[in-house]
């Protein structure tokens, strides 16, 4: 195949914004199954898909074991698929091939010995987690959910044998956060099926899991991301339904309790058409966020979303990547975001992985009645928007949710991350201006990036820059780099104002000399930040815009303006555009193109502002900034590039604290902007 999903004979009177009934997920369900079969020699052959050359696995050199793991996370994350589409379609067959007979006879050849698929036992291999654990509560989930697709078809001499092999897995070591779950659901599969387990294993699992709950239904997972809703809700509330409620209603009560309150919120995760945003790390799983909306209809006395907006966003989620060719690598979705881009993906990650994206492809495990199915698709809240933009503050995992009603965006604003990495630390997360890697030369998209000038830095003698007399390498190399924050802290929400703190150096340089504090206020398609550099040496900031991609090779067009009282730049792309403008605190606007950075396109455009201090001791500064984005060709109004009336600057607020601000905004609010005790608000 050569040509992408579309959606024939679509339903718009059920859909009028998708098309996509169950018929049509079904449709897609085969499309996608077909191309995956091409790598499939025959009935009896595991999944061949081409070895991706980069840092996923496996690669050449890598042993025997990595292959097997490869060919069982392809076998079950494709099920993710089939096994929702055998659910409706029992003897469907993809290329000549019978999924039921395939899927049978492949996993109860991984299972026994003998075979050249057998998988390794955990006593075979060194001590430690394997990919393996992951894929077994992968496949036991969807068992669990889907009763009727695989295991009946075995004899029961067969599941004997295999249940040899799933049990030392399931009891196995595991490591800490999601993969408890993939443990506790194998052991529940087991149980359920009357083999002996470690009911006391289990029970341990399931308290650890429970108690990673932060609050507003998110867990704790390294830091908060996607594998809140994807593992913890998802897998939780599939568990429950199928084993909990009977063996540990407490636990089940308790999972479907934080479920629901995930639910008050996770709508607004997705724009207005359901494309995701591409945040936190595992990118290359996309859509597997949107298995929520399915799952939601397991809950007890039924979902709590809109169903005609829930099947909406569901739907167009998918339609973002099936229906582009450049989503296709292999005939496969690629290790990407759309295409193949190394900078993306995880070591965990092979050629395989990105099936786990199907996850929603478990709503064909609903009844034809479900609402679900029924409801006509809507718009949701979306509705009600206008041109305003709608928050959601959830403070336990210090996260912004916006939903720009002017641009049908919608944005993650994250306030507790706990390193430097892109996936994480970004200023802002755009469901149509996909993040972009960082770059050490500056200017890098949503970020501020920092390049420390100081001469004791650049010398590498001390790194605590005190007269220790000892001489303590630090890597003068790397600080000649610009570098983006280690930390992003959380400090509240209040008076129409989000406080965050971006910590751009961590101890033992202590950290208390190298602190952006940040607080912002939304705008109708964008945002006023009223930052404050408490950067105590010499050092040169860029604050980074959202990066357009060259499509098909078309640079931006930049434009420069300037008046007395702001700097303003603007780049545009066709059917995108972005504004920067400087009320305060920089020295200037500029564009850069950085390559082999954005999710789209090998080149991008990047607008930022930049200052450079070179004094030994700078004053702190406050940096008033106007970033806005739009989706359409349009120009830009007077009215849109100049939002502020007037702004005075305070060396000491009414809750004396240091450098704050008042401003009168053209939309007629008034914001205040104080810094106070901002240090002793943090959440992390």
């Amino acid at each position: 195949m050569n040509e992408a999903f579309t959606v024939l004979d679509p339903d718009f009177k059920l859909s009028p914004f998708t098309g996509m009934g169950k018929k049509h997920y079904i449709e897609c369900a085969k499309y996608l199954l077909e191309r995956a079969f091409s790598h499939v020699a025959s009935a009896d052959s595991p999944f061949a898909f081409p070895i991706v050359p980069g840092k996923t696995y496996p690669q050449a050199d890598s042993p025997a074991w990595r292959f097997r793991s490869l060919e069982f996370e392809s076998l079950e994350r494709t099920l993710t698929l089939a096994a929702p589409l055998m659910h409706a379609e029992p003897d469907i067959t993809i290329r000549g091939i019978k999924l039921r007979d395939y899927y049978c006879g492949q996993l109860y050849k991984m299972f026994t010995p003998g075979h050249a698929q057998s998988l390794p036992l955990p006593e075979e291999l060194p001590d430690a987690t394997y990919q393996f654990t992951c894929e077994f509560g992968g496949l036991f989930k969807t068992l669990l959910l889907l009763p009727d697709v695989i295991w009946p078809y075995f004899s029961q001499k067969q599941k004997d044998e295999m249940a040899v092999c799933i049990s030392k897995w399931a009891h196995h070591r595991t490591t800490q956060n999601n993969w408890r779950i993939f443990n506790l659901v194998a052991l529940s599969f087991l149980k359920k099926q009357g083999y002996a387990i470690d009911d006391e294993l289990l029970k341990s699992h399931l308290l650890w899991v429970v108690s990673y709950h932060s609050g507003d239904g998110w867990y704790l997972e390294q830091t908060y991301n996607y594998y809140t809703i994807s593992l913890f809700i998802v897998y939780g509330t599939i568990w429950a339904r199928t084993f909990g409620d009977e063996h540990y209603p407490e636990i089940a009560a308790t999972i479907e309790r934080s479920a629901r309150k995930m639910m008050e919120t996770y709508p607004y995760f997705f724009a207005r058409d359901g494309y995701i945003n591409m945040w936190a790390r595992s990118i290359c799983y996309r859509t597997w966020v949107s298995g929520g909306f399915p799952v939601s209809f397991l809950l007890k006395d039924g979902s709590p979303l809109d169903p005609g907006w829930a099947r909406r966003l569901c739907s167009g989620s998918i339609l973002q990547f099936v229906t582009r060719e450049d989503f296709y690598h292999n005939d496969i979705p690629a290790l990407g975001f759309y295409g193949h881009k190394e900078y993306m993906v995880q070591d965990y990650s092979c050629p395989g992985s990105p099936f786990l994206m199907f996850l929603p492809f478990i709503c064909l495990a609903l009844p034809d009645d479900s609402p679900f199915w029924t409801a006509q698709e809507t718009e949701g809240e979306w509705r009600s928007l206008g041109d305003s933009s709608k928050l959601s503050v959830l403070e336990k995992p210090g996260l912004v949710l916006v939903n720009h009603g002017l641009t049908g965006a919608s944005e993650i604003i994250p306030g507790k991350t706990y390193y430097d990495d892109p996936n994480y630390s970004k200023l802002v997360y755009n469901t149509h201006f996909p993040w972009e890697d960082h770059d050490p030369e500056g200017g890098t998209a949503m970020e501020y990036a920092f390049r420390s000038l100081d001469p004791r830095d650049l010398r590498g003698d001390d790194i605590n820059f005190y007269l220790t007399g000892k001489k303590i390498g630090n890597d003068a190399a790397a600080n000649a780099d610009f570098g983006i924050s280690r930390s992003m802290v959380f400090n509240g929400y209040r008076d129409g104002v989000l406080y965050r703190q971006a910590i751009m150096r961590k101890p033992p340089n202590n950290g208390v000399g190298y602190i952006v504090d940040l607080a912002e206020a939304v705008l109708p398609g964008g945002v006023i930040r009223v930052d404050r550099s408490r950067l105590a040496f010499e050092h040169e900031l860029t604050l980074g815009h959202f990066g357009l991609p060259h499509l098909d090779g078309v640079a931006a067009k930049v434009r420069h303006f300037a008046d007395g009282r702001r700097k303003i730049i603007t780049a545009a792309i066709a059917g995108r555009r972005v504004a920067l403008i400087a009320y305060s605190g920089w020295d200037g606007l500029e564009a850069r193109v950085h390559r082999n950075r954005n999710a789209e396109a090998d080149e991008s455009t990047v607008a930022y502002a930049f200052k450079r201090r070179t004094a030994k001791n700078p004053a702190m500064e406050l940096m008033i900034t106007i970033l806005l984005h739009r989706r359409d060709d349009g120009d830009w109004t007077e009215a849109e590039l100049d939002p502020v009336l007037s702004f005075e600057i305070q060396d000491i607020t009414s809750a004396y604290s240091a450098l704050g601000a008042r401003l009168a905004l053209r939309d007629g609010r008034r914001l205040i902007v104080d810094f106070a005790d901002i240090d002793g608000n943090r959440g992390c």
